[in-house]
């Protein structure tokens, strides 16, 4: 008896602790309170009297829960939670009796049989959510291509199953250069406002035009420009926008171009420690068709890191709901100097995992790493390239 017990805990509890428990049960009822709380008229709720602000709370937490559900699984619950306060009825008169038994095992039924309708909803929804999962990771680059003299590491992790976080970085054909020398590379770093289902729809169409643009623009100014009318011609009242920074950059000439279209102002950190902003740019993408865009251009050296992130990381929450904040990401930066960029990356998004401890990820959280590589191993390379011949014909001599 006593090992079907134990067995029957580890099926339920999956072997994690009661304290581990308590902590995820504690994580969900915060999430679902403030998903409820969100609609309850909370100016309505401060104006009524000490002795009803209770009972309009619960009031608005029950029927935004119950809106949720379709017009006859309402019926149901409704019919569930009388029959589950009904305590029966007994009447006997001298010749005649009436009694209806207590109702509480059928309601208990009845929610059991609500409760089987909204998992049944939620497993195919989530077998649906985990193909569109699997869709998009081949939207997304696996690997960073190979760029002479550049490093290049990327995470992305959505709050949900899907993102509304588009990254990219790939290599511009280019017909001028010769065959012996590397075209330039693009870098995108997007995020569309929202999450979920329909943020991911409008990243899917946004990476297909950017690449489909990306073989026709000369320029990333000409690019983000064509890519915004785009947008705006598929933003029906302009209720979607999509933040986005766009660079090109040339590794010959190790020079950066980029257009920031109302992204956060990714971070340029110069091997000295000094730190630039990339601001220059314009409006999000999506809102006016007509918008004015600047491009800028900044030369890189070695041992200079590029971060792109999206706002997930910086607003990243912990438990009393303070911000992970842009503070704490220079200071984690500053921690690494002289690092690689997925020993960067890796402590960035650690550093944020700690701050947040457990706290449930409100935004899809992206990062984008390129580090320009020290000269000094290329010209250590370069001069044993040297060395070599001259030792080699140097034995061959004293062997003679």
């Amino acid at each position: 008896m006593a090992n079907r017990a134990r067995n029957f805990w580890q099926r339920i509890s999956d072997g994690i602790t009661l304290q581990q428990l308590w902590s995820q049960l504690s994580v969900e009822a915060r999430a679902s309170y403030r998903l409820y709380s969100a609609e309850v008229d909370w100016a309505r709720v401060r104006n009524e009297k000490r002795s009803r602000r209770a009972q309009r709370v619960i009031s608005g937490l029950f029927w935004a829960m119950v809106m949720k559900l379709s017009p006859a699984r309402r019926v149901l619950l409704v019919a569930a939670l009388i029959m589950l306060f009904f305590f029966g009825i007994y009447f006997r008169s001298r010749n005649f009796e009436f009694q209806i038994p207590n109702l509480a095992f059928l309601s208990a039924i009845l929610l059991f049989v609500l409760l089987a309708f909204e998992l049944a909803d939620r497993v195919t929804m989530k077998r649906d959510l985990e193909i569109a999962k699997e869709i998009q990771t081949w939207l997304m680059p696996a690997a960073a291509p190979q760029v002479p003299g550049v490093e290049i590491a990327f995470s992305t992790r959505p709050a949900n199953t899907v993102a509304g976080d588009y990254y990219d970085t790939f290599l511009r054909s280019s017909t001028e250069a010769d065959s012996e020398t590397c075209p330039p590379l693009l870098l995108i770093v997007a995020d569309v406002a929202g999450k979920s289902v329909p943020a991911a729809l409008l990243m899917a169409t946004l990476q297909a035009s950017l690449r489909t643009l990306a073989a026709v623009c000369a320029s990333p100014l000409d690019l983000v420009q064509r890519l915004n009318r785009y947008c705006c011609e598929q933003n029906i009242g302009r209720k979607r926008f999509t933040t986005a920074f766009l660079a090109q950059f040339d590794p010959q000439t190790r020079q950066l171009t980029y257009v920031n279209a109302g992204h956060n102002w990714p971070v340029l950190r110069r091997a000295s420690g000094a730190v630039e902003r990339l601001e220059t740019g314009g409006v999000p993408l999506g809102l006016m068709p007509n918008a004015h865009y600047e491009s800028a251009e900044v030369s890189l050296a070695p041992g200079d890191l590029l971060v792109v992130f999206t706002d997930g990381l910086v607003e990243a929450e912990n438990i009393e709901e303070q911000e992970y904040g842009e503070a704490r990401m220079f200071a984690t930066l500053a921690m690494c100097p002289g690092a690689s960029a997925s020993e960067v990356l890796r402590n960035l998004m650690g550093s944020a995992d700690q701050f947040s401890g457990g706290a449930p990820q409100h935004d899809d959280i992206t990062c984008l790493i390129m580090r320009v590589l020290p000269a000094e191993p290329q010209a250590r390379r370069q001069s044993l390239a040297n060395i070599v011949p001259v030792l080699a014909e140097s034995t061959r001599t004293h062997m003679s």
